[in-house]
């Protein structure tokens, strides 16, 4: 049996320009390709016909056939990544195990036990970066040394970094790795190699929810200035799950659209910031940024809860965006924006109930960005929107949907005598807010 070296998918379903798979056919041993379809992840799920489950599944029986046809095996388990891993490495000559980095707490614990694992039997670990264009500690205060925790002057920085990378080309951090050109010759294949769980196997169903197309569209990046914050248009480019997933990679985004449009540009340069946020302070994942923020007393009043996630809170906006979620698995960023701040400062219901609400719907959840939006909402995170601003969902409705085209695509009944009545004062509620936060920072200090 020849040596070998695995590559392990994860957020990086995609053959083209994935820089640990290019770093694992360069490496001299034929590559065998896994996928794990890790239990703790799924089990977690609430949805057994999560559709993202459904895409990740069609996604790994493309690569699945990609690879075939370049000659290769690919290996496809369900379970513990970690007693796979074991098994696959006693059972071939494995001395290399390449993978791309995932910053979120349980990836990077799963990762530290593989390495242990690996290195007792003398395999190498290595792990690059892919899915971010600046990582954890790339880009730090000039002056303090430390991560930056204002989107402002770190995104400065990003596009000075990014303007002098782009001059040494062949380094730069946009440079594309010719992964799929190294296929051929370079991958390992074994008859023995057939197991491909079902999805029923691992207790899912097959769901029917549209994706959106990973093509990215130039006509909406070149217009996304304007359109970006109306919903009722075609404004966004919905690549928000194949980010998630690494069906497209970012650099590939990146060098397509960033002399096109600076505010997409800036989008991604959120992400890359709320990703090292995670990274640098990963007490954000169940606290808030801002500690003293853990000291609101939340309402969390679960019947105004269950009315907010169903979208009958009788304020037309914010409810069209929570069916649209509900329906969909996607929900317009401006809305998004107002669904938060009418739950965590109309409501009065703790941040995490919204975040991991989110975390069960949306298509393109990923734990940095969904975690950074909330706790902007709610003002308790890094560069956060002040606590006593609270916006208005009549204003953003009149502002962003004048012509209600949104609101009554996702709320037919609104206007009739068949619509909720508003479930709050607004008013009053921005007054009962005021006062927890201010009662809570007030006893902080």
């Amino acid at each position: 049996m020849p040596e070998i070296s695995l590559f392990w998918f994860r957020r990086d379903l995609r053959i083209t320009d994935n820089h640990g798979l290019f770093q694992a056919l360069n490496a001299g041993l034929p590559v065998l390709p896994i996928f794990i379809f890790d239990q703790h992840i799924l089990e977690k799920l609430v949805d057994n016909s999560d559709a993202r489950v459904t895409f990740i599944y069609d996604q790994i029986v493309h690569l699945k056939n990609l690879i075939a046809s370049k000659g290769g095996s690919f290996l496809v388990e369900y379970g513990d990544p970690t007693e796979i891993i074991d098994r696959i490495t006693n059972h071939f000559k494995i001395k290399k195990l390449f993978t791309n980095k995932d910053y979120e707490s349980y990836a990077i614990q799963r990762d530290q036990k593989i390495k242990s694992l690996l290195a007792k039997k003398n395999i190498s670990f290595h792990s690059f970066k892919d899915h971010v264009i600046f990582e954890e500690r790339e880009l730090l205060s000039i002056t303090a040394g430390t991560p930056y925790t204002i989107f402002t002057p770190y995104s400065k920085l990003w596009k000075e970094k990014l303007k002098i990378s782009l001059e040494r080309e062949e380094n730069s951090v946009l440079r594309k790795f010719d992964s799929e050109i190294l296929l051929t010759g370079h991958l390992f294949s074994s008859p023995e190699i057939n197991t491909f769980p079902s999805l029923e196997s691992m207790h899912f169903n097959r769901s029917s929810k549209h994706i959106p197309s990973a093509a990215i569209n130039v006509d909406i990046v070149e217009k996304y200035t304007l359109q970006r914050d109306f919903p009722s248009v075609n404004g966004t480019s919905k690549l928000g799950v194949h980010l998630r997933f690494g069906t497209i990679g970012i650099r590939e985004i990146a060098r397509r659209i960033y002399t096109v449009n600076e505010t997409f540009l800036n989008e991604l340069i959120w992400r890359d910031f709320y990703a090292q946020i995670l990274a640098n302070f990963p007490h954000v994942e169940n606290q808030s940024f801002r500690s003293n923020y853990d000291l609101i007393q939340w309402r969390n009043n679960p019947d105004d809860f269950e009315k907010w996630k169903l979208g009958q809170t009788g304020f037309p906006l914010v409810d069209a965006g929570m069916r649209e979620l509900n329906e969909t698995g996607f929900m317009h960023n401006r809305v998004r924006m107002l669904t938060a701040s009418f739950l965590t400062k109309n409501l009065l219901i703790d941040w995490r109930w919204g975040e991991r609400y989110f975390a069960e719907k949306l298509l393109d959840f990923d734990l940095a960005s969904n975690n950074g939006g909330w706790q902007w909402a709610a003002g308790s995170g890094t560069d956060a929107a002040p606590y006593f601003r609270i916006f208005s969902p009549e204003a953003q409705a009149l502002k962003f949907d004048p012509q209600y085209k949104y609101i009554k695509k996702w709320v037919p009944e609104y206007g009739s005598i068949h619509y909720v009545k508003p479930m709050i004062d607004t008013k009053k509620s921005k007054d009962l807010c005021l006062a927890a936060y201010q009662s809570a920072l007030k006893h902080s200090e």
